[in-house]
Parts: structure tokens; C-alpha cells; sequence
């Protein structure tokens, strides 16, 4: 078995203060894939950069304190890249992706944009770069025997039963029309499968992020926008797959919760 975890960490610095570590030490992960890190590694104590018993590489974001991506691996990677081959996010801390032995796992954080603003634009740009790859990147690696997982935070909830306040946002980024069509894109013609979806097709959820305003959290009014995209026949080997969400608010070390999931060899 392979359990793969993914989760934006909402400033590793701040989680770690708040029970990250506690987490990770818990952890059968044999993969976790991070988001919104928001340091540089040499900013994290030794502990954290280079945790006992992983292997890790990071992705930091040439802005200071923003983005920033990282996957941890029990076992050494055989490759690692940052970007997808445009100038424009190379350096922006939102992809990286490690091989290990038949599988490209990658950690995604897509910009969140904000409707009429020059974020929404970069989400824009972001979006329609990064489709064409995910299809190449999956032809790729079929043609040489492998699989491939997108993890991370998409920042776009795909359909009603992924966002509890759905009707409210219909004209928000994260929820708009043209967002939510081309994720359909990436679960369709880009050839990738939504794990999570895909084990719990008929229920509202499981929701992965939710806002610290108000009782988000204890109402569950979340959205569901922390995804394992994976190839068709990676896909169909997942057995299980669930949100680690936390007891209680008090609990929480971030915004967003843990999405795990199990695949079969």
C-alpha cells in the first residue's frame, strides 16, 4: 500500500507552533505533499526542514512569506523539478514535482485569485499554462510505464457537493463558471481522475478548508478544494481515501485539513 497525503499548511513556521509536527511524527504517510510553506528552508529549524526519517525538497516563492511548495518522501527521490517550464511561475512556490519508482507525485498550489483584480488574472495565466502541461505530463509518463498525482490546494471547488455555500458563491473565485469548466477539463480530456470524489460520489464533501471566520468550521460550511488528481489506472487503485479533520476548532493548526488517501500496488 501507498498512503499519500496533502494539506496547505497556512505558513509551515505558524503550524508547526500549533501541532504540524505532532501530525507529521503521527503520520503512515509514505508521501506528503505541502502548500502555502511561506519560508525559505534555511527560515525552518532543522527539525522541521529536514524531519527524521524524510526525504524533502522545496519549492519557495521568489516573493518573501507567500506560497512556497514541498513534498516530503520516506524513501530518496530519483528526480526532482520545480515549475512547469513557464518563465512566468518558476519561481513562484506553486509546483514541484519528485519521481520515485512509477510515479510522479507533484504538490500543486494554484493561485486563489479574487474576481477583477490582477490575481484573478495570474490564476488566468496560471490555468491556461498549466492544462496543457498536466496532458503532456500524463502522455509522458504513460509512455514510459509510469503514473502521475497531482496533490495539493486547486483552489476551485468543482462542483455543488464540493462547497457547502454554493449558491453565494457563484460569482466568487474558487467557484465561477470558467473555473469550475476546466477543472473538468483536467478530469477529462487532460486524462487525470479526482481520487477523493471518485470513493465518496454521493456525498456533499468531504470538505477540506475552511475559513476562520465565524463557525466555518464548526458548522462545516467548507469547501472541498485539496485534491489527489491522479492518472486513470493510478486512480483506480485507490482504496480509501479521507480528511483528517480535526476534533475541534482548538485543534486545528491550519486553515485546511490533511487529505489522505491509500492506493493499492
Amino acid at each position: 500500500m501507498l498512503t499519500i497525503s496533502t494539506v496547505n499548511v497556512n505558513g509551515l513556521r505558524a503550524a508547526v507552533k500549533k501541532g504540524y509536527t505532532r501530525w507529521l511524527a503521527a503520520t503512515e504517510a509514505d508521501v506528503v505533499c505541502l502548500q502555502e510553506v511561506r519560508a525559505e528552508p534555511d527560515q525552518l529549524p532543522d527539525e522541521v526542514r529536514d524531519p527524521e526519517g524524510w526525504h524533502a525538497a522545496y519549492a519557495p516563492a521568489a516573493a518573501k512569506g507567500r506560497a512556497g511548495v514541498a513534498v516530503l518522501t520516506r524513501r530518496a527521490p530519483e528526480d526532482v523539478r520545480v515549475g512547469f517550464g513557464v518563465s512566468e511561475f518558476t519561481d513562484s512556490g506553486r509546483y514541484l514535482e519528485v519521481d520515485l519508482p512509477g510515479l510522479t507525485v507533484a504538490s500543486l498550489y494554484l493561485p486563489s485569485g479574487e474576481v477583477g483584480t490582477e490575481r484573478q488574472e495570474e490564476k488566468e495565466r496560471f490555468m491556461d499554462a498549466f492544462l496543457p502541461y498536466l496532458a503532456g505530463l500524463r502522455e509522458r509518463a504513460a509512455a514510459a510505464g509510469r503514473e502521475v498525482l497531482v496533490c495539493g490546494d486547486w483552489n476551485i471547488a468543482h462542483q455543488e457537493a464540493d462547497i457547502r455555500n454554493w449558491k453565494a458563491n457563484r460569482k466568487n473565485s474558487g467557484f465561477l463558471p470558467e473555473e469550475r469548466a476546466w477543472l473538468g477539463r483536467v478530469f477529462g480530456e487532460a486524462g487525470y481522475a479526482d481520487v477523493v470524489r471518485r470513493l465518496h460520489p454521493d456525498q456533499d464533501g468531504p470538505y477540506s478548508w475552511w475559513s476562520y471566520r465565524g463557525r466555518a468550521f464548526d458548522n462545516d460550511a467548507g469547501w472541498r478544494i485539496d485534491l489527489h488528481a491522479a492518472t486513470e489506472p493510478l486512480a483506480r487503485r485507490a482504496v480509501k481515501a479521507y480528511v483528517e479533520r480535526a476534533a475541534d476548532h482548538a485543534g486545528r493548526w491550519s486553515d485546511h485539513a490533511p487529505v489522505t488517501a491509500v492506493y493499492a500496488p
